[in-house]
């Protein structure tokens, strides 16, 4: 019988994937945001973190049929029908970034009704609408607080 242990992984293309996949990650969610779960890894989760910086992220979003744009929206689409509300939450927050705007979200979201079911698109509006709202208290809080600084 031959030896089937599996290939050693490629550490080049591994640091490659995780490089690509780290600078998508921080363009598409914000580098705050990144810090953070980085920050909060832990030796349960660290491989996890690794993984999908690689592979959803370096290996995905990188590849050239698709712009970010469009890998956005369809997140965006895909997260609402399957009901995955912090992601939800989290890519609407991402459209800041994508250039995806509120109503194109309208839109998709409108398009998940129709394909995925009324109850996911009515939840993904309201987490939408939440995650508009809190942007919105974030850009008034860092205008105050730049007028402050200003001495305004």
């Amino acid at each position: 019988m031959a030896d089937e242990t599996p290939p050693m992984p490629d550490r080049d293309l591994d640091r490659d994937l995780y490089g690509r996949g780290m600078a998508v990650r921080r363009s598409v969610l914000g580098a705050a945001h990144v810090e953070r779960a980085t920050a909060r890894a832990t030796d349960f989760d660290r491989d996890f973190q690794d993984f999908i910086t690689r592979q959803a992220w370096g290996s995905v979003w990188t590849r050239p049929g698709l712009d970010i744009r469009t890998r956005s929206m369809l997140t965006i689409a895909m997260m609402a029908a399957l009901g995955h509300e912090e992601e939800l939450k989290l890519h609407i927050r991402a459209t800041r970034n994508t250039g995806v705007t509120l109503d194109e979200v309208k839109e998709i979201l409108i398009q998940v009704a129709v394909y995925a079911g009324v109850p996911a698109a009515n939840t993904a509006f309201r987490l939408a609408r939440e995650a508009y709202e809190e942007m919105a208290a974030d850009d008034r809080m860092a205008d105050r607080q730049a007028g402050t600084a200003r001495g305004d």
